[in-house]
């Protein structure tokens, strides 16, 4: 796993070892950052199950202002914080150890990029896209990146809509943004 472009192209990440994660492969991730490549310079950033921070990092380091990295498995924030000291993204990225929705619940800050790639197939993402448009997270122009397996959800969410929808393999990427609508 390593960062695709930008200012730390090329820059191999630390990931976790084992079969129960599954990180979002180099192929996904450019397929996502090329759909959303306008929206990313100066953007402010929320990977709501960071993981090892790599799509935080990789819009980071294509000109994304900030990151807010949550993560409540403890062994994703260590990988996130070597990462980011590796990378130099200390000005960059916020990590913080807790659940998405407690996090949901208690920020004021509203967010041009949300990243949503939780675990498949653990009903995380109704509940998430649920939290985010109650919290009222998005911007105005913002938009939800969505990874999910082909089991999982990955259709229409009431006060949002699809803005872009492909599959690569058993993955879909899911692009929201908030409804014009209603």
């Amino acid at each position: 796993m390593r960062i695709i472009s930008g200012m730390r192209r090329g820059h191999k990440l630390l990931e976790f070892e084992g079969d129960d994660i599954r990180p979002t492969t180099d192929r996904v991730k450019e397929s996502i950052f090329n759909i959303i490549q306008t929206f990313v310079p100066d953007a402010v950033c929320l990977d709501m199950f960071a993981g090892s921070g790599a799509l935080s990092f990789e819009a980071v380091s294509r000109g994304a202002a900030k990151a807010v990295c949550i993560d409540k498995d403890k062994r994703s924030i260590d990988i996130i914080r070597k990462n980011v000291e590796a990378l130099r993204f200390s000005d960059f990225c916020e990590i913080l150890n807790m659940s998405c929705f407690e996090y949901a619940k208690q920020t004021k800050e509203k967010f041009d990029i949300i990243f949503l790639d939780p675990p498949y197939n653990k009903n995380l993402i109704e509940p998430s896209l649920d939290a985010i448009i109650k919290n009222d997270l998005l911007s105005d122009d913002g938009i939800i990146v969505l990874e999910s397996d082909d089991t999982d959800f990955n259709g229409e969410f009431n006060g949002l809509e699809i803005y872009r929808n492909k599959k690569y393999g058993r993955t879909y990427i899911t692009v929201y943004r908030k409804s014009k609508t209603g």
